[in-house]
């Protein structure tokens, strides 16, 4: 009897780790989205590294460690001896955003670090979980005695009045003021894993989509679309892509589920001409 095992795509590995929110691998599928740009990547040799990782800093720590502890010698490790921190000299590298490379430079984004960083903290036992703060993710861990708000990006803590200085540009910009503002809190809400890896995608898309490589913004839509199914913005997002590549079956294909599900948009008129018009150029 033969037997014949066919290896998944990358996409489809995607796939399979996104689609129950039951048990969402979040550093798993943060590693995996690296699989576009470096094909050959072993994805558990990441997770692997992760856990070396989190053995080193384990064996600094009595059992009975208090959280804030804790809490202190992660940073300790992760910040200070590890010198992890941001890009701050190639923020739109998109290396800053693949957990193997954020691993070997020890240099990336809020985001990439601060999913390092929670998988760490959870090994420790911290409760800890990511905030999508405006403009720059945020983490958050529940002490005994209060909440501790960190900033991944440099290891500092934040008060609430740093918090809420950060927030105005987000704020004055949107119309956030006066009777609109609304408080702190409802800015600190812990993110899903699904938000979070959509907020490293939507991170890669606006970098991608800035240098025009329609290729990779492809690559980048198909997995948002895997996670999202129904963010129908982003088969519009995808097909404009495609329509920029050349691709005007695929493209067309996109902007017609928008135009079927998008229902109240305001570009659906816009979208609809841009059907048309692919259509005449392919007739």
């Amino acid at each position: 009897m033969t037997f014949s095992f066919q290896v998944p795509t990358a996409l489809e590995y995607f796939e399979s780790l996104v689609r129950s929110d039951d048990q969402f691998p979040l550093l798993e599928a943060a590693a995996s989205l690296a699989q576009d740009e470096y094909p050959d990547l072993d994805v558990q040799q990441v997770l692997g590294d992760v856990d070396q990782l989190l053995a080193r800093l384990k064996r600094r720590l009595p059992a009975d460690a208090a959280p804030l502890a804790r809490l202190r010698a992660l940073n300790q490790f992760f910040f200070n001896d590890l010198n992890f921190g941001g890009n701050v000299n190639d923020y739109y590298d998109p290396d800053n955003s693949y957990l193997n490379a954020v691993l070997r430079t020890r240099r990336g984004i809020p985001i990439s670090l601060a999913v390092l960083w929670m998988e760490l903290a959870q090994g420790l036992g911290l409760q800890a979980r990511g905030i999508g703060f405006p403009g720059h993710f945020m983490l958050k861990v529940t002490l005994p005695k209060g909440q501790v708000v960190i900033d991944p990006f440099t290891g500092k803590s934040l008060s609430r009045e740093e918090l809420s200085e950060r927030l105005e540009p987000y704020k004055r910009g949107n119309g956030l003021v006066g009777d609109f503002d609304v408080p702190l809190g409802l800015y600190l809400q812990p993110a899903s894993s699904r938000e979070i890896i959509a907020r490293m995608l939507r991170n890669l898309k606006e970098v991608h989509h800035a240098q025009e490589d329609w290729q990779r913004v492809i690559a980048v839509q198909d997995r948002l679309i895997a996670l999202l199914p129904s963010a129908w913005g982003e088969y519009r997002d995808r097909g404009v892509a495609h329509a920029e590549q050349g691709n005007t079956a695929q493209a067309v294909r996109d902007l017609e589920t928008y135009l079927a599900k998008a229902e109240d948009a305001l570009d659906l008129d816009a979208i609809a001409e841009r059907v048309a018009t692919l259509r005449r150029m392919a007739s």
